[in-house]
């Protein structure tokens, strides 16, 4: 445990990358000034493609790519900053969030120069929404064990499959799936690729599926004969797994993964103080809260460091992810027992409603981007407990 934890020093945001945040934060105000809280707690999984769109005339999509494909070659630290302020704002981001947090890095990392050329630069004006294929029916997260298969033809790639779970499919114009490309799942990590999908093509049909709070983020994607061009493989044929576990690391490491319940917690908070509540219950909520976001926002920081240095803190991302997602669930809970414990107390409708969603949606937390028990087997495989 301590070699790990001495692997991620504390990180501070330069100053040149903090003084974005001032920009963002007045933006921010003002366009989402009419936006009820219950409606911002939605925040990364809002969908609202003329608001990310937005963002990308003010230059903060891309914000890490190099400028020759659209971006704007800043750092991790800039983009920790920017992520900051949307999620704590409540901003409706699902448009661009999959692929300006991740997709977009893949290409650029492993992607050949056609490739580069012709997503990132649509990635940064959100001329395109991408969607990412992991999960499938029947194995659960086992992510190595995916059946959906592309096999070499003389024309390209045939795709036959299912995937599940996945993210704004029915409004994505392409997919980043991983697939199997030889072997069995009986073979693992080995024989595993990813590839680009065009979402319009013949065979390809998406499913939603509600959630428990009535939303259609999630759906069914099944392939079916689908034909894909030669170069649709994205970086080496068979690197696959050691591709996604990369992309993982982005996914697992960020804000999103600490400050999906921030609108709640700080809704709740300004009611509390615009009623001068300063009981023992209301001081120990907030300061649990304050806390235990204090410590995860320090590691995601130190995280951002790693990736800023051209590290793979693969490791460290599953320790932030496990934590923070616990978080995030803990917080309507402390929210909805100190309501209950400050009976005279009369909270908003929408301090109410935003704790409604929450509470119903947080389960979903420790299931997006990997379970909990996933997180806990690479933590022990790191520490060399398993």
């Amino acid at each position: 445990m301590t070699s790990t934890l001495t692997s991620l020093p504390l990180a501070g945001i330069p100053p040149e990358d903090e003084a974005l945040r001032a920009e963002v934060r007045g933006w921010l105000t003002q366009a989402l000034r009419d936006v009820p809280a219950d409606v911002r707690s939605r925040s990364w999984l809002g969908y609202d493609l003329a608001f990310s769109r937005a963002l990308a005339r003010q230059g903060w999509i891309g914000l890490t790519l190099p400028r020759e494909y659209g971006g704007a070659g800043r750092g991790s630290f800039a983009r920790f900053v920017l992520s900051e302020e949307l999620l704590a704002a409540g901003a409706p981001v699902a448009a661009h969030w999959i692929a300006d947090r991740q997709t977009a890095q893949l290409i650029l990392r492993f992607g050949s120069e056609a490739q580069r050329q012709f997503f990132l630069p649509r990635i940064a004006r959100v001329d395109i929404v991408f969607c990412i294929g992991m999960s499938e029916p029947d194995t659960g997260s086992d992510l190595a064990s995916v059946r959906t298969r592309a096999t070499r033809t003389a024309d390209g790639w045939l795709l036959n499959g299912r995937k599940i779970w996945t993210t704004n499919a029915h409004r994505a114009d392409y997919m980043c799936a991983l697939v199997r490309t030889s072997g069995s799942a009986e073979d693992r990590h080995q024989g595993l690729s990813q590839v680009l999908v065009d979402m319009k093509l013949p065979g390809v049909s998406v499913r939603p599926l509600r959630d428990i709070a009535g939303d259609t983020h999630f759906n069914e994607v099944l392939f079916d004969n689908v034909l894909l061009p030669p170069d649709a493989v994205l970086g080496e044929e068979g690197a696959g797994w050691r591709q996604v576990t990369a992309e993982l690391a982005f996914e697992r490491s960020g804000p999103e993964r600490v400050y999906s319940s921030i609108v709640l917690a700080d809704t709740w908070l300004a009611e509390v103080r615009a009623a001068g509540l300063q009981t023992p219950a209301v001081r120990a909520t907030a300061g649990r809260i304050a806390g235990r976001l204090a410590v995860l926002r320090g590691m995601s920081l130190a995280v951002a460091a790693k990736l800023e240095r051209g590290e793979r803190p693969d490791l460290e991302a599953a320790f932030v992810k496990d934590l923070g997602t616990e978080f995030e669930q803990a917080v309507p809970e402390l929210i909805r027992e100190t309501l209950e414990a400050t009976p005279d107390f009369a909270p908003s409708a929408e301090l109410m409603r935003s704790l409604a969603y929450v509470t119903q949606i947080s389960p979903t937390f420790s299931l997006r981007g990997g379970t909990r028990q996933i997180m806990r087997g690479i933590i022990a495989r790191g520490l060399g407990l398993r």
